[in-house]
């Protein structure tokens, strides 16, 4: 029987790692560059018994991942990874050019090193644009000459079970010596709400201190004038509802015009939440108002909105803690990726004698 083996490189807090080992995967190693992703990962031992370090993608090239994991080259079954996809996010403004970005070329250079039988990529939907166009491209020839088929697809996590719309890049790679065949999986047909997710979730505490019992699920203090911007707007609403006088003075052209139409917006019950971004503890960044509450979801909201187990836990400040989030692969959509790759690669076996 294989062992279907896998590190998580730029793992984050663990969101990709969680999935895949739900889909079956034996993780090996998980690194990133940032330690409180590391903590929380390493705090979570109800579900990750693996090694998880703090290392730059730089310090695993030179064979230094091989020889961690006492592997050979070809004999990993799985790599994953999302390289930061900052620079190619379509919120972010300024110069095309992100020392970040050379990060997807850098996991192309740890592919070759490692040469797995799969890789996978996740990255926003951004990064097959104006920005990010580019950089895919020399990432696909450089795998494609290594000897991989690559398989790119935009994929939207509510399709999977998951209650968020969140359109991410899935490219996956498969050793043409195993074959062409990958196939995504197929959308589930079943969205989960809003409503499924948090509806029962007890009110949490005036005084911005965690519900007993129920770890990061407290309020962020509103100033006045924000708890009258909420006040002000119902369920699936946004700063389009807003009276004028209410409308922040560079808000007050209309959304058409400059975007940002759902800042200072309320999710809806019955519908999917909007994409769960880095940032999605403060109301005045998104549609990220409790549905009826007059408070911007909890910390242990948007984790949940994002398919973490209601006890995972996660280190750092409320921004810190928000972040790792935000940036997270969610678990559900992970798994179903992972179940996909070991179908594909198990169906090949049968026709190739693998």
């Amino acid at each position: 029987m294989t062992k279907y083996t896998c590190v998580d490189s730029f793992c984050g807090a663990g969101g990709l790692g969680l999935g895949l080992k739900r889909a079956g995967f034996d993780i090996l190693v998980s690194f990133d560059i940032d330690k409180l992703c590391i903590d929380s990962i390493n705090s979570n031992k109800k579900y990750f018994n693996h090694p998880a370090v703090v290392a730059d993608i730089s310090n695993m090239l030179n064979g230094e991942l091989l020889r961690r994991c006492n592997l050979n080259r070809g004999d990993l079954f799985l790599l994953a990874g999302g390289p930061p996809c900052q620079g190619f996010s379509i919120q972010r403004r300024g110069s095309d050019i992100d020392s970040r970005n050379e990060l997807v070329l850098m996991y192309g250079k740890l592919i070759e090193e490692v040469y797995p039988k799969y890789f996978v990529m996740e990255n926003v939907s951004g990064i097959a644009g104006k920005r990010g166009k580019t950089i895919l491209q020399h990432l696909v020839e450089d795998v494609e000459q290594m000897g991989y088929h690559v398989h790119i697809k935009l994929i939207d996590a509510q399709d999977f079970g998951v209650p968020q719309r969140r359109k991410r890049y899935i490219v996956v790679g498969e050793r043409k010596d195993i074959g062409n065949r990958y196939v995504y999986p197929t959308p589930t047909g079943v969205h989960h709400t809003v409503r499924d997710t948090i509806g029962d979730l007890p009110v949490p505490p005036q005084d911005g201190t965690d519900y007993p019992g129920l770890s990061l699920h407290r309020r962020d203090r509103l100033s006045e004038r924000n708890l009258q911007r909420i006040r002000a707007i119902k369920e699936g609403q946004g700063r389009d509802d807003l009276p004028d006088d209410l409308l922040a003075n560079c808000h007050k052209i209309d959304s058409s015009v400059i975007g940002f139409r759902s800042v200072y917006g309320r999710m809806a019950w019955d519908d999917v939440a909007p994409t769960i971004t880095a940032r999605f503890d403060s109301f005045t960044r998104g549609k990220f108002g409790h549905p009826t509450q007059d408070r911007s979801i909890s910390l242990r909201e948007g984790a949940l909105l994002q398919t973490f187990p209601i006890d995972f836990e996660f280190i750092g400040s409320k921004v810190d803690i928000a972040r790792q989030i935000g940036n997270a692969v969610p678990p559900v959509m992970a798994e179903y990726i992972g179940k996909s790759i070991i179908e594909c690669y198990e169906k090949a076996g049968e026709n190739n004698g693998i």
